[in-house]
């Protein structure tokens, strides 16, 4: 596949990393504006659900239904929602709130790291300390990871001062909140690393993306909705949206939900849990823009060194992908990238989705 199409997986993860970094500024100044965390987590979701609601029962899917409504794809997307949304998304917010923008995007780095050593453990990705393009992912992931760290924490002299502007503030005043923040933000990396890694064997029993999606979204919905209940019984004015800006958040970040679950569950399909965790980094260095472009925020040497230890990692571990890619392309049949156009869209996962689907079939005809 060329062109564009074969560029779409990255064209996709870069885009979803702007979504990602304008909606921690964007939650964050509505979280401070007085929206509840809990609250926040069920209106996105719901609002997530409604908007996928339309394509979910449109008559094209009626066959994908029927062919998701089994025990374990509907077992394995209650408990990804669970963890990967619910859980994830509760602790999200509330490390957000707790602490800030920044050090929201900078913990999201980690999930590099997490999702590599989870993958390696469950077998999804293969490593090989004698291979070049092995050791290039685990090389690109810690200069990745060190330098999306680097940008958070470590300043240095400014470049860039911005002082004929008021200066608006979205960070914490410190203390027991911030750490208490910072290890929400641990929990959700840990939360969505075991997401991503989850999107695997779901793939295998629900091919369509967005029937998968909209499961989630529901499942989540429900399960947040308890938990908010259960967190803030009897205040009612918790789940009324008191200004404009905590209603917007709510509608951008909802819609936001259902279209970027999408993206990543296809390009978790097409690429690899891996590969999209990967660009988490990106959105430290685009929250870093944002904030300094239009928050009057300084910005510093600390912040350019790690910009380009993060891009520099991410480069490293695509070359190990696409070297890998290439010798996933070399061994398979002929025939095989002909017949199943499923698998010749597939790169270094494709021998493991191709395994689970086997035993998803035989577990199928056994029933």
């Amino acid at each position: 596949m060329g062109g564009l199409a074969g560029h779409l997986p990255l064209i996709l993860m870069i885009v979803l990393q702007i979504h990602y970094a304008a909606l921690a500024i964007f939650t964050r100044a509505a979280l401070l504006d007085g929206l509840s965390p809990t609250v926040f987590v069920v209106y996105r979701q719901g609002i997530a659900t409604l908007s996928l609601a339309p394509m979910f029962f449109s008559p094209k899917r009626r066959q994908s239904v029927k062919n998701s409504l089994g025990f374990r794809s509907f077992t394995l997307m209650f408990v990804t929602a669970l963890v990967g949304v619910t859980a994830n998304q509760n602790a999200y917010f509330r490390g957000l709130y707790y602490a800030s923008s920044t050090a929201a995007t900078a913990m999201s780095n980690l999930i590099p790291a997490l999702t590599f050593v989870i993958a390696a453990i469950v077998g999804f990705e293969k490593i090989d300390l004698r291979s070049l393009r092995s050791m290039a992912k685990i090389l690109g992931t810690v200069c990745c990871v060190s330098g999306a760290l680097i940008m958070a924490f470590v300043k240095g002299q400014k470049l860039l001062h911005t002082e004929f502007l008021p200066s608006i503030h979205l960070t914490s005043s410190g203390g027991d909140d911030w750490l208490l923040g910072c290890l929400l933000l641990l929990a959700s990396s840990v939360f969505w690393s075991s997401w991503m890694i989850l999107q695997v064997p779901i793939a295998s029993c629900c091919p369509d993306h967005l029937l998968s999606t909209f499961w989630m979204c529901l499942f989540s919905t429900m399960q947040s909705a308890i938990f908010a209940l259960l967190s803030e019984p009897g205040d009612l004015q918790a789940w009324i949206l008191h200004s404009p800006l905590q209603f917007s958040c709510s509608l951008y970040a909802g819609i936001g939900i259902a279209v970027s679950f999408f993206i990543q569950s296809w390009c978790i399909s097409e690429r690899g849990p891996l590969y999209c965790a990967m660009f988490n980094p990106l959105a430290t260095v685009i929250t870093a823009l944002i904030t300094a472009t239009f928050l009057q925020e300084e910005l510093y040497v600390g912040s350019l060194i790690g910009a380009v230890g993060v891009i520099a990692g991410l480069y490293i571990v695509l070359w190990g992908k696409a070297k890998e890619f290439e010798e996933v392309k070399q061994e398979a049949p002929q025939s095989n990238s002909q017949d199943d156009g499923i698998n010749s869209r597939i790169d270094l996962e494709e021998p493991l989705l191709s395994e689970k689907s086997e035993h998803v079939a035989e577990a199928e005809n056994k029933v």
